[in-house]
C-alpha cells in the first residue's frame, strides 16, 4: 500500500530514456512552427541587410581615403592635430589650471626656502671664517705654504716634494705651541 512519490526527492536515478526527454525539452522556448519560421525568416533579411550595410560602409571608407590623400591629409598629420587639439583641451581645463597654479605657487614657496638656506648657510660660512679657530688654521696653512716655497726655493730642486713638505709640516709643528689650541678650545666653548 505504499504509494511511491516521483520527482526531485526520487531516490532512483535516471535512465537513458529519461535523460533524452529532459534534453529535448527547451523550458524557454514556448514558440510554434509557424512562429520559428517567421522568426528564421526576419534572421535570414537582417543578416543581408548587415552584409549590404558593411558594404556600403566599405565603399564610403575608401571614397573617404581617397578624399583625403588629394588633400593631403596623411594618416600622420591626422594623428598630429588629434594630439594638438587634446593638448590644448587638456590646457584649458580646469583641473589642469588648478594643478598649474598649485605647482607655480609651490616652486615659488621651494625658491623662496632655497634662498633664505643660502642667506643663512653664507652668514654661518662669514661667521665660522672671522671665529678664532678659523683664523689659527688659516694662519697655519699660510705659515706651511710660506715654508714650503722657501724650502723648495732654498734646496734648489735637490729635494723631492714629498720631503719639503714633511720637513715643512714638521716645522709647523713646532713652531705652534699646544697652549694655542687649548686657548682657542676654552674661547669656542665660551662663545
Amino acid at each position: 500500500m505504499e504509494t511511491r512519490q516521483q520527482g526531485l526527492l526520487d531516490p532512483e536515478p535516471l535512465t537513458e530514456v529519461d535523460e533524452e526527454m529532459v534534453s529535448e525539452v527547451d523550458l524557454y522556448n514556448t514558440v510554434t512552427d509557424e512562429e520559428r519560421e517567421e522568426i528564421l525568416s526576419e534572421l535570414t533579411k537582417l543578416e543581408e541587410e548587415i552584409s549590404t550595410l558593411r558594404q556600403v560602409l566599405a565603399s564610403k571608407e575608401k571614397h573617404h581615403s581617397e578624399l583625403k590623400a588629394k588633400l593631403g591629409i596623411t594618416p600622420l598629420s591626422e594623428l598630429k592635430q588629434n594630439f594638438n587639439r587634446s593638448w590644448y583641451d587638456m590646457q584649458t581645463s580646469t583641473a589642469y589650471k588648478k594643478t598649474s597654479e598649485t605647482l607655480s605657487t609651490a616652486g615659488q614657496k621651494t625658491s623662496a626656502a632655497f634662498t633664505t638656506l643660502g642667506t643663512a648657510i653664507s652668514r654661518k660660512f662669514g661667521d665660522m671664517r672671522n671665529s678664532p679657530s678659523f683664523k689659527s688654521f688659516e694662519e697655519k696653512v699660510e705659515s706651511t705654504v710660506s715654508n714650503i716655497k722657501t724650502k723648495v726655493g732654498s734646496q734648489g730642486g735637490g729635494g723631492s716634494f714629498e720631503e719639503v713638505l714633511s720637513s715643512a709640516a714638521h716645522a709647523s709643528a713646532q713652531e705652534t705651541p699646544s697652549n694655542n689650541l687649548s686657548e682657542s678650545s676654552d674661547h669656542e666653548r665660551t662663545c
